[in-house]
Order: C-alpha cells, then structure tokens, then sequence
C-alpha cells in the first residue's frame, strides 16, 4: 500500500494539535471523565455541522456496512480516554506518558502478523531509539520519584487500548473520514457517559466563561478536527507509521510544558525529544537501494 505525501502530513498535522492538549487542559477546571466526555460530544457535533454546511450528507449504508468496527473503535477509544485520565491520578505526568506510549511500540511488533508489514532493521531500530528518546522526555530518569504501581499499569491499559483504536481503524473500509470519526466520537462520549455518571463528576462541575471557551477549544479542535486527520490518515498509511508519528505528540507537549508553563526541560529530556523526532523521520527515509531487511 503506498503511502500519499498527503496523508502524512495530515498525520503530522494531527500529531502536533494533540501535542498541545496538555497545554489548554491547565485551564479546564473539570473532572477527567467529564472533559473526556465533552471531547467526544462537541467533537462529533462539530463534524457533523460540517457536513451539512457542505452539503454533503451521511452515509447510513457505509456506517451500516463498518458497524460493528465502528462501535469496536469507538468504544475502545472512550475506555483509552478513562484509562489514560486515570493514570494520571496515580502516578506522574511523566511516569503515565512513558507508559501509554508503549502503545506505538505495540502496534509496530503487531503489525507483520495481523497486516503483514515487514518488520525491517530500519523499522525496529527506529522504534527503539524512539522508545528510548521517550524514557528520557519522561523524565523517570532524573526525578527520582517512586513510580506507583497502580498508575504505571492504567497507564499501560491506556496503551494497549491505544493500540486497538490503531489497529480497528484499519479494518474499517470505503467510508468517508467524517462519517467514520463522527460515529466513532459519539459512541466513545456514550460509553464515557456511565462512567461520569457512577463517578458522580456531573455533580462537580462547574464552568467559567473561561472554561467553557477552552473546553469548546479542546473539543472542537483538539478532537473533531485532529481526530478527523488522524483517522482520514490512517487507511493510507501502514500502521507502523501511524505508530511512529504518534511520538510528535508527546515530544511537542513536553516542548510546550517547558517554554510555556514553565515546567522545565533539561538537558536528558531535550535530548530525548530530538531522538524521537529524528527516529520518526529516519525511519521515512527510503535508502538508495533497496534492501529487503534495511
């Protein structure tokens, strides 16, 4: 399957919006649940503003047609929210990114099996040097902090989850990616729906005008559009690829924590960051000659 200069960079361009959440999340003062919830509903109602303002129109028979897939990827991309959310609960920011970024990983040593995409020397060395340029953005390394047990396995749940919303999207075919995203978010906020409501976040909400601009924001960018980019990237690219694009999101938030809030980055994690955006595009760099292994 060949790969369009396209899909990549609309793959690039989601990668970057989601790497910027973390910056606008410091100013919604709402439970997880219900900020993930609100993602899905104002997400999935901007998109489909869209189309109608286009003129274009729903097509039942290819929702009907990817149903139970639709139903699978949205309902594992609501429990991914949940787990990652709660993550962070439990352990640090660090600790719980390091962990949920195993997901790309995964996804990576799947793929030859379930799509038959070779596993190439270039492909795993890459993903090592990524995984390894994660380690040190995360910070585990000069914190010093006890890592909790509790939130290092949500954190890995949030992953393998992660995986799944990856690996469903490409069994989802000849659907267009407003239709596909649109469903997805709406069945991701229903499933979110119970678990706000056991947790009783309805209760603790409270908005500012502030707030509720930025939560508009958050859904109406950081989740109708980027998850419309993603997802419509994603039947023209391998999933390896998707994997390994997926690390811009957490090296830019990193970037961003330091030069706009403030959190600091030091000299590891900087380091860090450049091994995971240059694994990321060495691993795009086709040789000269072909080699069937490199």
């Amino acid at each position: 399957m060949g790969e369009s200069k396209k899909s990549k960079l609309m793959l690039t361009m989601a990668m970057v919006i989601f790497g910027t959440i973390g910056v606008f999340r410091k100013y919604i003062p709402l439970p997880s649940g219900m900020l993930a919830m609100s993602r899905g509903i104002t997400g999935a109602l901007f998109l489909l503003i869209l189309v109608k303002i286009g003129g274009g129109k729903i097509s039942k028979q290819a929702i009907k047609y990817n149903l139970l897939s639709l139903i699978v990827s949205g309902t594992v991309l609501g429990i991914n929210w949940i787990l990652l959310f709660e993550a962070y609960r439990y352990t640090s920011v660090a600790t719980a990114t390091l962990a949920y970024y195993m997901a790309p990983v995964i996804v990576i040593f799947i793929s030859p099996l379930l799509f038959s995409e070779k596993m190439t020397a270039r492909k795993f060395i890459c993903s090592m040097i990524a995984v390894l340029g994660m380690v040190m953005v995360s910070g585990v390394l000069t914190s010093g902090e006890n890592i909790q047990i509790k939130g290092v396995v949500l954190g890995l749940c949030a992953a393998v989850f992660y995986a799944l919303v990856m690996i469903a999207n490409k069994y989802i075919h000849d659907i267009s990616a407003y239709d596909k995203t649109i469903v997805q978010l709406a069945v991701a906020a229903v499933i979110l729906r119970p678990y706000v409501i056991l947790t009783g976040e309805f209760a603790s909400v409270q908005f500012t005008a502030m707030s509720a601009g930025m939560l508009l924001l958050v859904g109406i960018l950081h989740t109708g559009v980027a998850y419309r980019l993603y997802f419509g990237a994603m039947h023209d690219v391998k999933a390896s690829t998707v994997a390994l694009y997926s690390y811009i999101d957490p090296a830019l938030a990193v970037v961003l924590s330091a030069t706009l809030l403030g959190e600091g980055m030091g000299v590891v994690e900087i380091r860090g960051a450049a091994m995971v955006l240059g694994a990321t595009m060495a691993s795009e760099i086709t040789p000269k000659k072909k080699n069937r292994y490199f």
